[in-house]
């Protein structure tokens, strides 16, 4: 392990606290130590993830640290690695996503589940008890370090803008749909709902398995756009009084990104499932928001409701591969890093604000 290469402290910009969740500054901070298994990558962009905000703003809980960084869509360069490590070398581009680390010794590391793990770290705000209780910092940064478990070898048609989002949001709809619809989806029929980050990747993965894909919303606003992302027909929710008749006993797998749960009538979708098929829900309110339903329907489809966590690194290789290979790609915008950038970004995302990710980049120049 070439340990020189590595410096001692890295710099981010980080958030003191919830009050200014839109002001980061540049700071500096020792790295955690590096574990016979971790890569260390020198980032060169990191995607904007809607938790990022719910994090900085405290809305799952307090963030760990007063100089707290957040980002985990990250994409960099192996610039050294554990004298474990296997799977990469020095200059391999890679991408890390929103965990870091698991035991690797569970039932559930050992089954593709690793995303599952009990003992898992998070990316950020997490504290990583094999690294003496570090607490994690994110994307925003000049350098991370994770298990070989958690990176990501990104594809050469893939560039580093586009690779980034799927280190989260990609990988977030990719695995739902994939173990529920498999990899070939022909002859079913997929519903979407919410066109925003995470739909967006949706509407584009269920197309590229096979799958008759349905984009719901509640106005018509986006319905060029879904359609341009590869939805072959659309519901506006909110327009059309008829959609819960007219696509009754319809649906193999509704997968919901939206990202609140307003408008959302949990009971109304349940109705348009065939028989023992699911509704799974991806995009995450504040902690406290639930969704209100009654046993009695999910009674006359055998339906069921659940939820899914990112996904699995045997599911983000086929996934980047698929990207790859047939052109599924976030709409993206750059923002130069910096704390001007950060602000800006951060306060448009929260303000909705965005098609349909930022990807912050120049970290040569803000980390130089």
């Amino acid at each position: 392990m070439t340990v020189e290469t590595v410096p001692a402290t890295f710099k981010g910009y980080g958030v003191d606290s919830p009050e200014n969740w839109n002001k980061p500054k540049l700071v500096e901070y020792a790295r955690k130590k590096i574990n016979p298994k971790d890569v260390v990558v020198k980032n060169v962009c990191c995607g904007l993830c809607g938790s990022d905000i719910l994090t900085l703003k405290s809305s799952w809980g307090e963030f760990n640290r007063k100089d707290q960084v957040v980002g985990h869509e990250i994409v960099g360069h192996v610039i050294a690695i554990g004298e474990e490590v296997t799977e990469f070398k020095i200059g391999d581009r890679v991408g890390i996503g929103a965990y870091s680390s698991s035991c690797s010794e569970c039932s559930r590391c050992k089954s593709d589940n690793e995303q599952y793990c009990t003992h898992g770290v998070g990316t950020y705000n997490a504290v990583d008890t094999k690294a003496d209780n570090y607490e994690t910092q994110g994307g925003y940064s000049s350098h991370s370090i994770a298990h070989e478990q958690f990176v990501f070898p990104i594809p050469e048609a893939l560039s580093s803008s586009d690779a980034a989002p799927l280190m989260c949001a990609g990988l977030t709809v990719f695995s739902p749909l994939v173990r529920n619809i498999g990899y070939d989806a022909t002859g079913k029929t997929v519903g979407i709902i919410g066109i925003g980050g995470l739909g967006h990747l949706a509407v584009q993965y269920a197309n590229a398995l096979g799958a008759k894909v349905v984009a719901f919303s509640r106005t018509s606003s986006k319905k060029e756009q879904a359609k341009k992302l590869g939805a072959h027909e659309f519901i506006a929710t909110a327009e059309d009084k008829n959609w819960t008749t007219e696509y009754a006993d319809t649906f193999d797998f509704i997968l919901n990104c939206a990202s609140g749960i307003d408008g959302i009538n949990l009971s109304d979708y349940l109705g348009t499932l065939k028989v023992q098929q699911k509704f799974v829900s991806v995009g995450l309110p504040p902690v406290k928001d639930t969704f209100e339903i009654s046993p009695f329907s999910f009674l006359h489809h055998g339906s069921s409701f659940g939820s899914s966590l990112l996904g699995s690194k045997k599911e983000a290789l086929e996934m980047l591969k698929i990207s790859a290979e047939k052109g599924v790609k976030p709409w993206v915008e750059e923002i130069p890093i910096s704390e001007a950038g950060c602000n800006s970004a951060l306060t448009r995302c929260d303000n909705g604000d965005v098609r349909y990710r930022f990807v912050f980049t120049d970290y040569e120049k803000a980390f130089a």
